[in-house]
């Protein structure tokens, strides 16, 4: 079985004009939900093997905090091929990923997120800042996920773990 994660950057800042999309930073808001995402998988003790970030700023500082957070040393590749990706670019990815990873966290952007999400499980959601899906896969191979195989067994965004008591 192989199970993917996908994480979208947390919130990022406008405020400085002078910096171009690629240099954008977290906001305020954007490093206390990383934080809370890395709780939520130190707590639920979700396997991570590998995480691969987009090289954009604020992805890897979503990356940072939330491995920090959840106490994880787990090898991590910065790719910048994961910005501004679509959703074809994503499952090519995937499909090349090494077998010897069953579980991988993808950290990157939106609108490619969603339609990866969709089209690996049939499921449409919002994948809003600091947004995290897991999905799972009855393969061994990488090379054998496709359209449709995928199970969603999380999705959990940030303003609903701050709702839950």
């Amino acid at each position: 079985m192989k199970t993917l994660f996908l994480l979208r950057h947390a919130k990022s800042s406008w405020k400085d004009d002078t910096l171009n999309d690629f240099e954008r930073p977290l906001k305020k808001r954007g490093l206390a939900d990383a934080q809370l995402i890395g709780k939520l998988i130190r707590q639920r003790e979700l396997p991570l093997d590998l995480v691969i970030s987009s090289s954009a700023e604020r992805a890897r500082q979503t990356t940072q905090l939330v491995l920090m957070s959840a106490d994880r040393q787990v090898e991590t590749k910065f790719d910048e091929r994961l910005y501004e990706a679509g959703m074809r670019r994503l499952l090519t990815l995937v499909s090349r990923l090494d077998n010897q990873a069953n579980a991988v966290m993808l950290v990157g952007h939106n609108p490619g997120f969603e339609e990866l999400l969709k089209t690996l499980t049939g499921e449409v959601n919002a994948m809003s800042t600091a947004a995290l899906a897991g999905i799972e896969f009855d393969v061994d191979d990488w090379s054998l996920i496709k359209a449709r195989t995928g199970k969603l067994t999380l999705f959990i965004t940030p303003k609903e773990l701050k709702s839950q008591p």
